[in-house]
């Protein structure tokens, strides 16, 4: 009989600190499917996000049990053992935290669900690189949800800025977006705030500590480099400088257009080497690859631009977002992790910088950009940094953190 009470214990103080602002996909997620994935990455609060759902349904009772698997017990006992004594007891629901450090998770928690029809298993994971195997193992029995960084709109909410709308759609948006930015801009000014947002607004442990968010962050990138990719790709620890050494190409260009043949020569590995560099940095969330317009064989391998995944992490890797930084890839780099956090398909069209769900054409800029780009394309749009509202096909930059 395994003794279950350490990990109630440790539920316990957890629940007595559970934060009671909750992020978006909260209530998007439904909580009755037998199987839950949440996926993310580091810091961005799946672990909060589960603790409430636990809170919220099954505080007072000992039907729910939260365990993490980098646990020491967790790891001596075993998921499977854990949480079939758990069911067996009468527990209605098991939450496994960090389940990508645990090697066996994906048969286990496969076992979980065959075995125990009634029970429901919620499950999180930062690393994608491992989860990935979990995905195609569970394809047909999890549900799987995306926890990104927050939105411009979610910081707001999070530093008390009441009275704000909801999430608003792109068509939304590009239709209506003067008189979105009105009532938004009836509760304060927002540029100032965006600023913040773009420095240090993107994961929720700033309200933790603003002076000690670099910090926070550049850890963050170390266990993703040393711990997610080194552990699961076989990366030598000796070679993880040259992913830092990419991470900073692409934080210090304006923005990225990847050359991977003068890539592969500034590193001194081969063309094949840094493709899956590349993509061991993107499926681990540090970098966001967009790839060119078009379909089939116009879509090749290598993005037409890369991005750092967000401003916060652009701004850990290159340095503080001054006026001596490349303002063009801050920007475009807000941009883009808006629209993909928000599940729309991006693209880079000819000439324009992003195309958006096959139809919407976005340039964007600072305050003096002009239309010529755009002039005579349909559904084009001037997206613009440091204006408050726009008019017309001109849009601030700002309101397309409210997407989700």
């Amino acid at each position: 009989m395994i003794d279950l009470s350490p990990f109630f214990g440790i539920q316990e103080n957890l629940l007595r600190n559970v934060p009671t602002k909750k992020r978006f996909l909260f209530n998007k997620i439904n909580w009755g499917n037998r199987l839950i994935g949440l996926v993310g990455g580091r810091g961005t609060g799946k672990t909060t996000l589960l603790l409430q759902h636990l809170a919220e349904k099954y505080e007072h009772t000992q039907n729910g049990l939260y365990i993490s698997a980098d646990n020491i017990r967790v790891e001596a006992i075993g998921i499977y053992e854990i949480a079939s004594q758990f069911i067996r007891m009468g527990g209605e629901v098991i939450i496994i935290d960090e389940i990508h450090k645990y090697f066996r998770w994906p048969q286990e928690i496969k076992n979980l669900y065959d075995s125990f029809p009634a029970a429901k298993i919620l499950f999180s994971g930062s690393s994608a690189l491992v989860l990935q195997l979990g995905k195609s193992d569970l394809s047909r029995r999890a549900v799987f949800y995306t926890l990104s960084g927050l939105s411009f709109r979610e910081y707001l909410q999070f530093t008390g800025r009441k009275g704000l709308p909801g999430a608003v759609s792109l068509t939304e948006i590009l239709e209506t977006h003067h008189k979105i930015a009105s009532q938004i801009l009836k509760k304060g000014p927002i540029l100032g705030l965006f600023r913040d947002y773009l420095d240090h607004g993107v994961y929720p442990f700033f309200l933790e500590g603003i002076k000690e968010y670099l910090d926070r962050l550049g850890n963050i990138i170390e266990k993703i480099l040393y711990e997610d990719i080194a552990t699961t790709s076989g990366i030598k620890t000796l070679n993880i400088a040259i992913l830092k050494r990419i991470l900073w190409l692409v934080a210090t260009s304006q923005p990225f257009e990847p050359n991977i043949e003068n890539i592969s020569k500034h590193l001194g590995v081969s063309k094949p080497t840094v493709y899956s560099y590349l993509d061991y940095l993107e499926r681990a969330g540090l970098l966001s690859g967009i790839m060119p317009e078009g379909s089939g064989s116009k879509l090749v391998r290598k993005p037409a631009k890369l991005y750092l995944k967000n401003t916060n992490l652009l701004r850990a890797t290159a340095g503080a977002l001054s006026s001596e930084d490349p303002a063009g890839a801050v920007r475009e780099t807000f941009m883009q992790h808006q629209l993909i956090s928000s599940g729309l398909r991006v693209r880079v069209p000819q000439r324009v910088d992003f195309l958006v769900e096959d139809k919407y054409l976005f340039e964007v800029g600072g305050r003096s950009k002009r239309k010529h780009q755009i002039t005579g394309k349909e559904n084009a749009y001037i997206v613009k940094d440091d204006i408050d509202i726009g008019f017309g096909n001109v849009i601030p930059l700002w309101l397309f953190g409210f997407l989700y």
